[in-house]
């Protein structure tokens, strides 16, 4: 499976999770019906966002603007916490990647306000976080 699948998929979990406090096997076997790929990668990035939770979403709170996190959209919820645990857990993948895939997930699961504030939300983040390394 590619990454972006991948991705994509596991905004699906987390919005199922959040949603519906669906369990983890049965969100992941739900977006992977029919399909034959591996989903080691999709199953890696739902238990990450999942076991960092508390401190992903402390994280999202602080670069809101004005909102609130239970208040956010939950497919927007979704995107912004896979996109934070991967900046600050996954030193692998760049920090523009992962924005620019969060964007393109908004654009395809969300309106067409949503990946501008996830972009807005997500630039805020790598600001701060370019700016404590400098």
């Amino acid at each position: 499976m590619k990454r972006r699948t991948a991705r994509e998929k596991a905004v699906q979990c987390l919005f199922q999770i959040d949603m519906a406090e669906v369990p983890v096997k049965e969100a992941v076997a739900l977006v992977m019906e029919g399909s034959e790929e591996n989903a080691q990668y999709l199953r890696y990035l739902v238990d990450g966002v999942l076991t960092n939770q508390a401190a992903i979403d402390n994280e999202i709170k602080q670069y809101l603007r004005g909102w609130q996190l239970d208040r956010i959209a939950n497919v927007d919820r979704a995107i912004l916490r896979l996109a934070f645990y991967e900046i600050m857990f996954e030193a692998e993948t760049p920090d523009k990647v992962v924005m620019n895939e969060a964007i393109e997930i908004a654009k395809l699961f969300s309106d067409e306000q949503s990946h501008r504030y996830i972009n807005g939300v997500l630039s805020s983040f790598l600001h701060a976080r370019e700016t404590a390394q400098a």
